[in-house]
């Protein structure tokens, strides 16, 4: 068995800061206060900026002299660039994922397909991002590349995080039920080890996100 990542004071900083932006509890151009994450996480502040610099390499968080640390505003011109990207890795890992996913695994992406319609019929979208995260996560930690993995963490914590800005409901409900059948059709490819159908799906899912209502 695969021995657990060992986790730096740094990591844990990352993930914090990152799933904040990631949820919307920081916001386009909010400043970060370190202080406070600092006393949050009980942290000391040499790893705290150390993660803060880090989040700025991945394009997260913009340095600015005398300022700090403030959230990147997501540039919607580079959705297209996004979502091909991250098609194309997810793709990559499905295919590595085809042989090795468990029975219980499969089953738990069913359950989640089925929470992921009762999200967009209460169009709680909080808990869809959530089903969503976990249902594509359930294969990519099962490819068995590490590089692939930590790209597409770092690709989605910067797109998906602005994905869900609609004001039309009920546009936005029927492009989520689109992107849920999808879940499907990728459910059923891994049933069936069909590679170039996992292929296919996934380059395809997430241009469905590339999308003016999203």
């Amino acid at each position: 068995m695969e021995a657990p990542k060992y986790r730096s004071l740094k990591d844990h900083v990352y993930d914090y800061i990152a799933q904040k932006i990631q949820d919307g509890t920081l916001l386009p151009n909010q400043k970060i206060n370190e202080a406070e994450i600092c006393k949050k996480l009980d942290i000391s502040r040499t790893p705290t900026r150390e993660a803060l610099f880090q989040l700025a390499s991945d394009n997260l968080l913009q340095y600015i002299p005398r300022r700090g640390f403030i959230v990147t505003p997501f540039d919607a011109g580079k959705k297209l660039e996004f979502s091909q990207a991250i098609g194309a890795l997810e793709a990559l890992a499905a295919t590595l994922a085809a042989e090795h996913l468990k029975p219980s695994e499969l089953l738990e992406m069913e359950a989640l397909v089925a929470r992921m319609d009762e999200d967009i019929t209460q169009l709680d979208l909080a808990a869809y991002s959530k089903n969503q995260y976990q249902f594509h996560n359930l294969y990519i930690q099962r490819c068995g590349n590490a590089t692939v993995i930590e790209m597409l963490n770092t690709l989605k914590n910067s797109f998906i995080r602005q994905s869900y800005v609609s004001d039309n409901k009920a546009r936005l409900s029927s492009v989520l039920n689109e992107v849920n059948e999808e879940h499907r059709q990728i459910l059923s490819a891994f049933r069936a080890k069909d590679k170039p159908q996992l292929e296919a799906l996934l380059k395809h899912h997430w241009r469905i996100i590339d999308n003016d209502m999203l």
